[in-house]
């Protein structure tokens, strides 16, 4: 989507990071941080004044889009701004995310979001990169 749309890219991370080592382990901190709504610290932020339009990208997981996105997207005043999901999942799709994102972004124009298979994402690059050009195309991008 960076290189389709010219974007600047600002990764979320969180200031006690995730392990690296054990996808099992991850899934299981998440989905603890999941259960009990925690909205861990980030390392560093963005002032996202500067910004008309931000793509919001994460993973699906469980339903659901990771914690550290909630801290995010509750620190920012989203008043006149235009927002775009993206996530990738495994068979849910954005899973009622964008209205998630609608409530939360308060004041902000929600578009209409695109989902990826994460394994399409990971294995067929092609596939991805033409869903990302066909769902830009129809948002007008």
């Amino acid at each position: 989507i960076a290189e389709e749309t010219g974007s600047e890219l600002f990764e979320l991370e969180t200031q006690k990071p995730y392990p690296t080592d054990s996808y099992s382990r991850l899934t299981q901190i998440a989905k603890d941080e999941q259960n009990k709504k925690a909205r861990p610290a980030l390392k560093a932020d963005i002032d996202i004044t500067a910004y008309d339009t931000i793509y919001i990208g994460y993973p699906n997981w469980w339903g659901d889009m990771p914690m550290p996105l909630y801290t995010f997207l509750e620190a920012h005043d989203w008043s006149r701004k235009n927002v775009i999901p993206f996530c990738t999942h495994e068979g849910s799709g954005l899973a009622g995310t964008e209205s998630r994102i609608r409530s939360t972004c308060k004041g902000a124009t929600v578009e209409r979001g695109l989902a990826v298979q994460g394994k399409v994402a990971q294995t067929n690059r092609s596939a991805a990169k033409k869903a990302v050009q066909d769902w830009l195309s129809k948002l007008g991008k």
